[in-house]
């Protein structure tokens, strides 16, 4: 379930790798907690006899259904949605069966923006919502935790991409006198 680093360009590093935030975690582990309860509760509190026997076991059957459908199941799905940001783009993978993958080039990502309900705010997570070009527009990021850092981060991390792939006024100058053979450009107008 850990993320593939065979999907990373020979020379693509990863900056930050995060799941949603372990809130998603709260209703899966209370569901367990109160599934255990009810066993508990029935086995204490059922009398001796064989419906007794009957009544604790479909109190068990439906309490794994419970814990399978209610507590495992979202764990899954936390534990396979990936935001993965590198110094090359952001990487958004989720599905327990299947699998969906979005790639964001940072040279297309036109504006990101967070926000955090009050509870968010405490607990330290919010949605980063990020526009690129292209037909898909917004890709929206849940319970993304430190979403203020993150956001920070992926503005570092497209500025210093764009830094690093464009050219300076002294670099733009070296590649025009070369075209010309050394020869000073001429100004048009003189």
């Amino acid at each position: 379930m850990a993320f593939p680093e065979d999907v990373l360009t020979e020379d693509e590093h990863v900056v930050l790798h995060l799941h949603p935030h372990w809130k998603a975690l709260l209703r899966p582990i209370l569901v367990l907690v109160l599934v255990v309860a009810a066993v508990v509760a029935g086995w204490v509190l059922l009398p001796d006899g064989d419906g007794a026997t009957i009544a604790l076991y479909a109190i068990a059957a439906l309490g794994l259904v419970l814990v399978l459908w209610l507590g495992f199941w979202p764990f899954l799905v936390w534990r396979t949605t990936h935001y993965l940001f590198t110094d090359e783009r952001v990487l958004l993978q989720e599905g327990v069966f299947s699998r969906n993958r979005r790639d964001l080039p940072l040279t297309r990502i036109n504006d990101h923006s967070m926000h955090q309900r009050f509870l968010e705010r405490l607990l330290g997570c919010g949605t980063l919502t990020i526009e690129s070009a292209g037909e898909r527009g917004q890709s929206v990021l849940n319970d993304v935790p430190h979403v203020d850092r993150v956001q920070t981060k992926l503005y570092e991390l497209v500025e210093a991409h764009h830094d690093k792939h464009s050219l300076g006024d002294g670099e733009m100058r070296d590649i025009l006198a070369d075209m010309h053979d050394g020869k000073p450009l001429r100004d048009p107008s003189a």
